[in-house]
């Protein structure tokens, strides 16, 4: 084993994403984001595995970038998002394998147009360019679908050539259609297109101006297109738009139905930028019998159907109080009922989570309960769940569920082990412990020389009281590190975000990193966050830097009534909600030795309107001209004249979650005031680092900035 972790070894790791499990359930198909060095980015490649074990993972793709993966409905073709050179049957505008009869055809066809390049097929296509797959004028290649034939083999092929792209698509029933979702500028939105490329002025109307990742918003609309796959026809289904302040991220969600309808998500409010409801619509293939199945007081996602058709399931959560835990509904439409299937567990569907049918009478889903990810079965006719697979155990994350045939395949997360696809029989869901459940099985190896190399940490669960609740926390301690008779350890307070968000044993790089260097790492799982329950997670709204400062200050008290952290040397970090907590940390106790304040708002008067949660800073605190008082509470600036910890505040150029400005006004009232502290903005990045050469940067920043403020370092020196 080595002794401290290489952050270059960061460039090692592999990390699986997207699962989805074969019809018949004999394979997983799943992508992997690994770090190109040379390039300096984090690419995606697909790989397939049997979910027997027979075989190692086959990787499917060559080039880079995949995302999406959808089998066909008998199980023959696998597609995929990604953003390629375009095809090359495409550019030469045949296919080698056509018909002597096709052959003239096309021959025919070619001398009547006369040269024209604006042909029907292209027409039809949305082709109206020497490169489909690139934007107009020749950019970077568009995300399109692409397809593999597994029973045929060879390359992928390419299924759609939209100028805009695509940015999320289905199969129909029959498996000769796909519906995808794609932007179509008019005439004139196209030059405002062209010219905001070449540094021309913003110009919107939207209240939603901004969306994290997405940048500044404009007015082109997404809708629903349906491709033929023979023709490559493709028809645009008017009434199928995207409207909502999140619409730009999260899009249409579309979902071909077995019997012949697609289901999508959209708002068709008055005035859809100022509300988060949105409603499940239904549509025909052509365009017509558009129906609203729901009634639009909730924020929808994920939506799937029954095997048969008649019932669609989907995630619903509260539009105006995210602290509400979200829950799995099913719209019957036999009978137009459309009803909780977990209102009563009091948990949270897990972030990205949906619902998955195993027939027609049963579901699965991913709920976040007391610190953990977890199983759990449905019955569409009730509300009545049932926490299921015990056999995960307690000091692992399921970070991702998709179910086909009679296997589920996951994304597990062990913070020994490192990311890995397992698959799981249906029938043993209900298994206690690992030997019961025989089919639980390990399916890739992605980071075995990772986690060989390097001595992975301790990890402990712990609770503790804190103003009269029970609080738990996740301990990550060195390998060495006696938990019964401990020398206590300089202590990382890993503040995590939402607040609507919880923490459970897993791996992440970080903690190997920290521990690997005498750090024990603790993560506080404090009132406002979700797992534990409505009440526990209302604790926090409409109040930040009251519950989660107590929680977090009370449960360092306890790691050092326990012998194990050192409290004069306790430092912190956290993204978001994580930075926005240290804000409180810093400005109304001295817990912290140093602190890194990362991608955080600490004036809620100033974020108004300049990044995009103003709904939900609306719903929670109201507005800055009407509720000024509760705004300011909220604000750490308001107290930045006690800052006196030394503060390394970390932010995104392009983060539109949380400003740069916010940090900027953070560190600059610390600076003012003689307090030791360093400004890192990232120009390019969003609300997170996600850049191989950045995010190394980033934490050996966060380790320097640790050792320069340890007082035991400084004694040594």
């Amino acid at each position: 084993m080595s002794g401290k972790l290489s952050v270059e070894s960061f460039y090692d790791l592999s990390r699986p994403t997207d699962t989805a499990v074969s019809p018949d359930g004999q394979t997983v198909a799943f992508t992997v984001a690994e770090s190109d060095p040379d390039e300096d980015e984090r690419v995606a490649s697909l790989y397939v595995v049997p979910t027997d074990g027979s075989r190692k993972p086959h990787r499917l793709t060559r080039l880079p970038g995949a995302s999406s993966p959808t089998w066909s409905p008998d199980g023959s073709r696998l597609a995929f998002i990604a953003a390629r050179d375009e095809d090359v049957s495409r550019r030469v505008g045949r296919q080698a394998d056509a018909s002597a009869d096709e052959d003239e055809d096309e021959a025919d066809a070619s001398a009547e147009s006369d040269g024209d390049d604006d042909s029907d097929e292209n027409e039809a296509d949305g082709d109206d360019s020497d490169d489909a797959t690139a934007g107009p004028n020749g950019d970077e290649p568009k995300p399109q679908v692409w397809c593999f034939d597994l029973e045929l083999g060879g390359d992928a092929t390419q299924l759609t050539s939209f100028d805009e792209g695509v940015s999320e698509f289905d199969w129909s029933p029959d498996g000769d259609q796909l519906v995808v979702s794609s932007r179509d500028p008019t005439e004139e939105e196209q030059e405002y297109l062209e010219q905001r490329k070449d540094g021309g002025p913003i110009e919107t109307e939207r209240l939603q101006h901004k969306v994290n990742g997405v940048g500044w918003t404009d007015e082109v609309t997404t809708y629903l297109f349906v491709v033929d796959l023979d023709t490559g026809e493709t028809e645009r289904l008017d009434e199928a738009t995207a409207a909502g302040p999140i619409s730009d991220a999260s899009g249409l969600q579309p979902a071909w139905g077995p019997n012949d309808r697609i289901a999508y998500i959209t708002s068709d409010a008055e005035h859809p930028d100022d509300t988060y409801a949105t409603d499940l619509f239904l549509i025909d293939p052509d365009g017509s019998n558009v129906e609203n199945v729901t009634d639009g007081d909730q924020l929808l996602g994920g939506p799937k159907w029954s095997p048969d058709g008649t019932q669609v399931a989907f995630v619903s959560g509260d539009a105006e109080n995210w602290y509400v835990p979200s829950e799995i509904h099913v719209a019957d439409l036999g009978t137009d009922e459309v009803r909780s299937l977990s209102n009563s567990l009091d948990r949270t569907v897990a972030m990205g989570a949906g619902p998955h049918w195993a027939s027609n009478d049963e579901l699965y889903t991913l709920v976040a309960d007391e610190a953990k990810t977890r199983l759990v079965r449905l019955t569409p006719d009730a509300d009545a769940p049932e926490r299921v697979f015990e056999a995960q155990g307690d000091y692992r994350a399921i970070q991702t569920l998709d179910v086909g045939g009679d296997h589920a395949g996951l994304v597990v997360s062990d913070p020994s082990e490192g990311w890995d696809i397992y698959s799981l029989s249906l029938d043993d869901v209900d298994a206690t412990d690992e030997v019961d459940a025989e089919s639980f099985k390990r399916l890739s190896a992605l980071n075995t020389d990772f986690v060989d190399e390097y001595e992975m940490p301790q990890t402990r669960r712990v609770a503790y009281e804190s103003d009269g609740w029970e609080v738990e926390g996740i301990v990550y301690a060195p390998a060495d590190f006696d938990f019964d008779d401990p020398d206590p350890l300089p202590t990382i307070v890993a503040i995590h975000g939402g607040p609507m968000s919880y923490d459970e044993p897993e791996f992440r790089f970080e903690h190997p990193a920290f521990t690997s260097r005498d750090y024990l790492v603790f993560r506080p799982n404090y009132r406002g966050g979700t797992s534990y329950g409505q009440e526990f997670a209302e604790e926090l709204r409409g109040q930040w830097g009251t519950a989660e400062v107590d929680d977090i200050v009370a449960g360092v008290e306890d790691l050092t009534d326990r012998g194990w952290t050192d409290p004069d040397r306790v430092f912190g970090y956290g993204v978001s909600y994580g930075g926005i907590a240290q804000g409180y940390l810093v400005t109304q106790t001295d817990l912290l030795t140093a602190a890194v304040p990362e991608h955080g708002i600490y004036d809620l008067r100033s974020d108004y309107g300049t990044g995009d949660s103003r709904l939900s800073i609306e719903h929670e605190f109201g507005t800055p001209w009407e509720n000024p008082d509760t705004i300011d509470a909220a604000s750490a600036i308001t107290d930045a004249g006690n800052i006196d910890t030394p503060l390394l505040v970390m932010a995104g150029g392009q983060d539109w979650r949380c400003p740069p400005t916010q940090s900027e006004q953070l560190y600059a009232a610390a600076k003012s005031q003689g307090v030791d502290a360093k400004l890192v903005v990232y120009p390019d990045e969003h609300h997170a680092v996600s850049n191989p050469e950045r995010a190394t940067h980033r934490l050996e920043q966060i380790l320097d900035w640790y050792e320069r403020h340890d007082p035991a370092v400084e004694v040594e020196e």
